[in-house]
């Protein structure tokens, strides 16, 4: 029998399967699980017509190849209704990033954006990144779209600001002034160096620039400094100099032509190759806080309008979204999305394409970030694979590896043993698969032969 056969005869099983479940099921909104005879998830679907949705399964002549592999694979189906379209598409996100189907459009990393915190616990507030959460008491401002970015803005806040970032019981028990002070990065109120009121001061200028008003702080900063120039105290007068110049380099950093917009996220899409990249841009308060590109999994064959519509609902499922999202492409849900979004974060979230003006020259921007994104991409996964298949060469390989795990271990005069493993593959280092282990005992040769590292 052929693989064409096969696969029809197989697609036919698999619609015989669904056949059976379309004589019970409602017409109510819900999400549905396809699942194979390992009682793996193979796909989850959201629908607003669940009988409807699940029948369009049964016409494979319609359905791409992709699809009818699916069908074919499929032993049985699991529902879920529910009253609206909105919680289906909730559901479908959390349900998506808790099986990580073959069949769904993955997105591969979804970890919650960093902030930066001014506390508001404590006499003299701290500055810090933090990620979690927002419960801590305090101003929140962000989110950042890296770590890396938000470990420079926050260098340059205490060059321009002076506020301290140690934590609270260093700051309690310190007795002199620490290195940053010295570096001219905290005005050290640990050791009583600035008053309570000073300090207030410092804090209030910290959280009027954070919120937008940049121009405002800097034209303060300027009219001071010049003050104390008249006055010949120009070693002072330096110091705000530097904070202006600070000021000045992180205001270029963040610094985009987004006129009227003080809150949004900009996201666009890019396909080539097979591949498909999707570009995040941040601004809140005017401020542009970064952007990331993102590389999900499984998008072959996938139109632009899913791929927007997969990502948006796994996006947002620990981040509270803003109240405007700019789309390069429409979403395949666009009214049921906003309404899903707006119940997540309390507020009216709307989704807009904008076919001219500034919010479309914004995603254009974002838009071309996501080609030269995905161009590095894969001129990087050309490289690696080149490099695989030269190690497969060398090493006389029946095939190229596609997963390499690398094994190490450490110890302290052979006790407190550890172990790690790391793992890359033809896309690269798979940071979610390494792992460490606290190695307790290799047998009767622990004993022998301490800091054995073969043993181990």
């Amino acid at each position: 029998m052929s693989e064409y056969q096969q696969e029809k005869s197989s697609g036919s099983l698999g619609v015989a399967v669904i056949k059976e479940y379309l004589k019970a099921l409602p017409t109510c909104p819900g999400v549905y699980r396809m699942i194979n005879h390992d009682h793996d998830v193979l796909y989850v679907g959201k629908a607003k017509n669940l009988k409807k949705r699940v029948s369009s399964y049964t016409n494979l002549q319609r359905q791409t190849i992709r699809i009818r592999r699916m069908v074919g694979q499929t032993q049985y189906m699991e529902f879920i209704a529910t009253h609206t379209e909105g919680e289906a598409l909730l559901l479908e996100a959390n349900l998506i990033k808790k099986y990580s189907p073959r069949y769904n459009i993955l997105l591969r990393d979804d970890k919650s954006f960093p902030y930066i915190l001014i506390t508001g616990d404590h006499d003299f507030p701290q500055i810090l990144k933090y990620r979690g959460s927002q419960k801590r008491k305090g101003e929140f401002y962000g989110p950042f779209a890296s770590v890396n970015s938000v470990n420079q803005t926050l260098a340059i806040l205490e060059h321009a600001f002076l506020l301290r970032s140690c934590k609270d019981s260093v700051f309690s028990s310190r007795t002199r002034p620490c290195l940053l002070y010295q570096i001219k990065r905290c005005s050290a109120p640990c050791v009583g160096l600035i008053s309570k009121k000073s300090y207030a001061n410092l804090v209030a200028q910290a959280r009027v620039f954070l919120s937008g008003q940049s121009q405002k702080i800097q034209k303060q900063m300027a009219e001071e400094m010049q003050e104390l120039s008249n006055k010949l105290q120009f070693e002072r007068a330096s110091v705000l100099r530097d904070r202006i110049r600070a000021l000045t380099k992180i205001q270029s950093r963040h610094d985009i032509n987004a006129p009227g917009i003080e809150e949004a996220d900009i996201v666009a899409v890019h396909q080539t190759a097979g591949r498909a990249c999707v570009q995040v841009f941040i601004l809140r308060s005017g401020t542009n806080y970064g952007n990331r590109a993102y590389f999900p999994s499984h998008t072959n064959g996938a139109s632009y309008e899913q791929i927007i519509n997969a990502f948006l609902g796994q996006f947002y499922t620990n981040k509270v979204p803003p109240c405007l999202i700019l789309l390069s492409h429409n979403a395949t849900e666009l009214k049921a999305m906003e309404g899903a979004l707006s119940g997540r974060a309390g507020k009216k979230v709307r989704l807009q394409v904008p076919i001219r003006g500034s919010k479309y020259n914004l995603v254009k921007l974002a838009r071309e970030n996501a080609k030269l994104a995905i161009r590095r991409r894969l001129s990087e996964s050309s490289s690696q694979r080149e490099l695989l298949e030269k190690l497969s060469e060398c090493l006389a390989l029946d095939q190229v590896p596609e997963r390499i795990e690398v094994f190490d271990n450490s110890h302290i005069s052979g006790t407190n043993a550890v172990g790690a493993m790391i793992v890359c593959g033809p896309d690269g280092f798979l940071k979610k698969a390494y792992r460490k282990f606290n190695i307790r005992s290799v047998g009767k040769e622990a004993d022998n032969s301490p800091g054995d590292d073969y043993a181990m």
